[in-house]
């Protein structure tokens, strides 16, 4: 059965949006931050923010733009499980992140000199601390420390990109949809909504799966006309934690010490 063009497509097949007011994040090794649109973005603006336009299913439009994801944390694992700290296990290294200094130290999480897989004689921490020297900011050194740090700056930069999705495309944004499997990870969910100030939605983890199947399940016969029913569905079947936004912490500020980039 043809499906959608890309797994990302099918991911946002399954999210479970209830109105079309959503921005959405493909949450994973890498992220996907973007709306749902009718119709293509080719503004100059939109090309200047490196803004792509993609189709979707049932004629929709994924105006969106790829930024660093987990993949950032999981090499810093990787070095730390073959390194002195043989005992770092996620959980507990996010469960100490939820309680150290928020917004200590935020980095251009998307560098590219973060994208090459970590080696022993260059690992990720280490770039990771380097960028925070480079740009002025208190240097992580801790294994907690440096997974706050990637949290931290993973999430302004998603909410740097919500917004300049929805203002490039005059969008009214309520929701952030977080689905894949980095919405497993409450501690960054909550900082999305803490960054965007907006409500996020996490769930679910298998949504380019889920996206997959409905759009076949429809083709076989199954009682999903649209994209809302078969959001519809993925409610009704699925478990979505909600997160509200806090406002406590100066996410402007912590944005404005990024390059504009």
């Amino acid at each position: 059965m043809a499906v959608g063009s890309h797994d990302t497509a099918s991911a946002v097949v399954a999210v479970p949006a209830e109105s079309s007011s959503f921005a959405y994040i493909s949450s994973g090794t890498w992220s996907l931050v973007g709306l749902e649109l009718d119709k293509p973005v080719l503004s100059e603006a939109a090309r200047l923010a490196d803004f792509t336009n993609e189709l979707g299913v049932d004629g929709t439009v994924r105006f969106l733009k790829n930024v660093m994801g987990l993949w950032v944390l999981s090499e810093s694992l990787r070095s730390w499980s073959d390194r002195r700290f043989r005992d770092v296990e996620l959980r507990t290294l996010l469960a100490a992140a939820a309680t150290f200094e928020p917004l200590r130290t935020v980095v251009d999480i998307n560098d590219p000199r973060l994208l090459v897989p970590g080696s022993a004689a260059d690992p990720m921490p280490e770039r990771v601390a380097a960028l925070a020297a480079e740009a002025g900011e208190p240097v992580p050194h801790s294994p907690v420390a440096i997974t706050r740090c990637i949290l931290d700056s993973l999430a302004v930069a998603y909410r740097r990109q919500v917004r300049t999705a929805a203002e490039i495309a005059g969008k009214q944004v309520e929701v952030v949809h977080v689905v894949g499997g980095g919405s497993q990870n409450e501690l960054l969910c909550q900082l999305t909504a803490d960054a965007c100030g907006l409500p996020v939605l996490a769930g679910p983890v298998e949504a380019a799966a889920l996206g997959n199947v409905l759009v076949q399940a429809r083709t076989l016969g199954a009682d999903l006309p649209d994209l809302a029913a078969m959001r519809d569905l993925v409610r009704r079947s699925h478990d979505v934690r909600r997160h509200e936004p806090r406002t406590d912490l100066d996410w402007a500020a912590a944005e404005a010490r990024l390059p504009t980039s």
